[in-house]
């Protein structure tokens, strides 16, 4: 993608919104506001039409959860959000990532990373942290037959692309997925298109969460055939 990379930082603490807001800028990333709450961050969204918010999960009146909501309702051009936890492990967090969040960081996030992450989510990639993301969906996923019935079209997929998404679910790279699959990068990344366009997902989280949830892989279960 190309023109300068546009961000809202959404946190109840002054304090946080001014250091992200520095470390953004040093690294030549434009915050085009900054929110107290989740209504200030909606109206802030639509306001300046950003590329990535940071949402602080928990803030007064309206919460990040409810915001990431509002903000990604399947209109176009909708920003990639990133929640912002000081919990590894919080269920808010997972209700975040089915709403549509493309990832989460701790707010003890190295400057690095976080510019890293901001960028990496804005290049169309999701912040799947291998272990940690697995593990958070792993321990609040449930087979849900609602989210099974919306999500049917997995019928729609190869052989190969569901054995893809299966690996895509435990948290591995393109590279890991290229090596464990004896294929290219390049065939991957193909796959991984395919899949996240036949089931209209916006990102590798979504997928994640969809092969959870739908029972494609199932939470505490053997990671996969091989036993890897």
């Amino acid at each position: 993608m190309t023109g300068p990379l546009r961000v809202v930082v959404a946190d109840d603490q002054a304090l946080v919104r001014t250091g992200f807001t520095m470390i953004l800028a040093a690294d030549g990333i434009e915050v085009v506001a900054q929110a107290a709450d989740g209504a200030e961050a909606v109206e802030a969204v639509r306001r300046t039409r950003p590329d990535v918010v940071l949402m602080d999960i928990r803030m007064p009146e309206v919460d990040g959860l409810e915001a990431t909501r509002r903000i990604l309702t399947g209109a176009p051009g909708e920003p990639r959000v990133i929640i912002l936890t000081t919990f590894d492990l919080d269920h808010f967090v997972y209700a975040a990532l089915s709403a549509g969040a493309s990832g989460f960081l701790l707010k003890d996030v190295t400057p690095e990373h976080l510019v890293a992450a901001v960028r990496m989510v804005r290049s169309g990639d999701a912040l799947l942290a291998p272990a940690i993301t697995r593990r958070l969906v792993e321990r609040y996923a449930r087979r849900d037959p609602e989210t099974a019935a919306l999500h049917r079209d997995l019928a729609a997929l190869t052989p190969r692309e569901a054995e893809v998404l299966r690996l895509l679910a435990q948290g591995l790279s393109n590279a890991e997925l290229a090596a464990r699959l004896h294929l290219s990068e390049a065939t991957v990344k193909t796959h991984v298109a395919r899949i996240l366009a036949k089931l209209r997902l916006r990102d590798r989280v979504q997928a994640v969460v969809v092969a959870y949830e739908t029972g494609l892989v199932s939470p505490g279960g053997r990671r996969d055939a091989d036993g890897g």
